[in-house]
Formats: structure tokens, C-alpha cells, sequence
């Protein structure tokens, strides 16, 4: 008899701010979000540095979801 595994914690919050980070990077001067904003964002600290550690993350997903398709 299989046994039912709990289901896993979705680690995304709901309340994210969409496009906060991207706004911040805009106003630094970034065409959007790119690997400079993203090291600048780091060095900002605060929930800035949070935001770019999170884009970081899913830049690092992202990069693996398309290579597993390839």
C-alpha cells in the first residue's frame, strides 16, 4: 500500500511585489534586470539585497529549467 507524502511548502511568497526589483534597477539606470544590477543590488543591502538574491535564484532556475529541455 503506497503511503501519501505531504505535500511540499510553496517557498514563494503570494505577497511578492512583482517587478519592485525591476523598478529599482530601472532607476539605477539598468535596462532591466541584468547580472550587474543584480551584483549592485547584492551590495545595496536591505530588501534590496533580498530581491536580488531572489532574481538571482530564479535567473539560476530558469537557466536550468531550459537547459533540461535542450
Amino acid at each position: 500500500m503506497a503511503v501519501a507524502r505531504p505535500r511540499k511548502k510553496k517557498w514563494i511568497p503570494k505577497d511578492l511585489k512583482e517587478g519592485a526589483f525591476t523598478r529599482w534597477c530601472k532607476a539605477q539606470g539598468y535596462g532591466g534586470v541584468t547580472e550587474a544590477c543584480i551584483v549592485k543590488g547584492l551590495a545595496a543591502g536591505g530588501t534590496v539585497a533580498k530581491q536580488a538574491n531572489l532574481a538571482r535564484t530564479f535567473r539560476r532556475i530558469a537557466k536550468k529549467r531550459k537547459k533540461g529541455r535542450a
